[in-house]
């Protein structure tokens, strides 16, 4: 396991702590019943802005503390747990990570410090249909004087009804560019996209959306390295989530063995049922590891950062879905009901399984790059 300093343990405690108190899954259960479009309650993530956690990945010239992915990790850990919907991983790992890798000087010094205050939510618009198309963009661009002119959809874009920036990768004659795109571009058309979980997700209808030369993140050509490595970042702290939502529903379904009677005893007491309880807890105990080493590496900058993170999001996957299963099926009755929390996991596991590639696509990377 990760050994934390104690900056790290208290922001691990306080992330815990809000997150319980403010953010419980009842949250969840309101944003279901508003239907907002937008995904996420505001107020929650200005609170999250005001302790600095928008801002654990912007150097600190910009607003930010600069204080490493593993600290951000233990805080989306804690954030999964309750199943919180919020755009800090699309917006302060993913736009972050690919301002600070691929963006000017002029670039960051507009976005970084609005994107650690929380004052700008910007996403990653990338997904253009039901398969995670890393190295398969087809939205083109085509040079207009010395800007672009985009053109092309983009679905489903998490938390794109309330994006103010989206950054966009893009087709070339000369390979994928990465553009920066305002939410408010003339021929950008957002339109709501439904989902079993709410996450502000959109269609996004790029109509020869103009954009100036400031507006060119990463050169054709190179736009699609600058891109792996950002789903690398965005990946592990997805991954981190998903260990936090696993870890929930194995603690809520340990209790319940604990607690409750069948045929005259604690259910907990048969050993077909412990046997099944001590299986979950090894896959969780081995996702830890996997994905605190990938935070590791992120921080390090080490060379096996692409392994790790495929190894870490595909074990998330697998554990967070089969955790949530179990946790259905452990419960009984009352487990397949909207009353009770285990649908919500099942729910989320889904979701965040297909989030920047889900397991069966880093199970193919981790083995490519690993040479088999």
């Amino acid at each position: 396991m990760a050994v934390l300093n104690e900056e790290q343990r208290m922001l691990r405690d306080g992330a815990e702590a809000w997150a319980l108190d403010r953010a419980p899954v009842t949250a969840l259960r309101r944003l279901r019943e508003l239907d907002g479009q937008t995904g996420f309650d505001p107020d929650l993530y200005a609170e999250m802005a005001e302790m600095g956690w928008t801002g654990i990945l912007v150097p600190e010239e910009f607003g930010g503390s600069d204080f490493g992915h593993l600290s951000l990790g233990l805080i989306v850990e804690r954030l999964g747990r309750t199943l919180l919907p919020s755009p800090l991983i699309d917006s302060a790992v993913a736009a972050v990570g690919a301002l600070r890798l691929a963006g000017n000087a002029a670039q960051q010094e507009r976005f970084l410090p609005a994107l650690a205050s929380g004052e700008l939510v910007a996403v990653l618009a990338l997904d253009e249909d039901r398969r995670h198309p890393q190295r398969q963009v087809a939205l083109a661009a085509e040079r207009d004087g010395d800007g672009w002119r985009l053109s092309g959809v983009k679905r489903p874009v998490p938390f794109g009804m309330a994006a103010g920036l989206f950054i966009v990768p893009a087709r070339t004659t000369d390979g994928v560019a990465l553009f920066l795109v305002d939410g408010d571009a003339a021929g950008l058309d957002r339109r709501a996209l439904r989902e079993v979980l709410p996450r502000g997700a959109a269609i996004l209808s790029f109509d020869n959306v103009a954009v100036g030369p400031d507006a060119l993140l990463s050169p054709p050509g190179e736009g699609q390295g600058v891109l792996d490595r950002v789903l690398d970042r965005a990946c592990i702290c997805q991954a981190a989530e998903m260990l936090g939502a696993a870890v929930q529903a194995f603690e809520t379904t340990l209790d319940y063995l604990k607690t409750r009677k069948q045929f005259g005893r604690i259910i907990g007491q048969f050993q077909a049922l412990q046997h099944r309880a001590a299986n979950l807890y090894a896959e969780l105990e081995l996702t830890r590891s996997a994905v605190e080493a990938a935070l590791a590496a992120l921080d390090e900058d080490g060379d096996d950062i692409p392994v790790l993170a495929s190894l870490a999001k595909a074990l998330a996957g697998d554990t967070l879905r089969r955790m949530a299963t179990e946790m259905i099926q452990l419960h009984g009755g009352i487990g397949m009901t909207d009353e009770h929390d285990a649908g919500f996991y099942l729910k989320r596991a889904r979701v965040a399984d297909m989030s920047f590639g889900n397991a069966a696509f880093h199970r193919e990377r981790y083995a490519r790059l690993c040479g088999y």
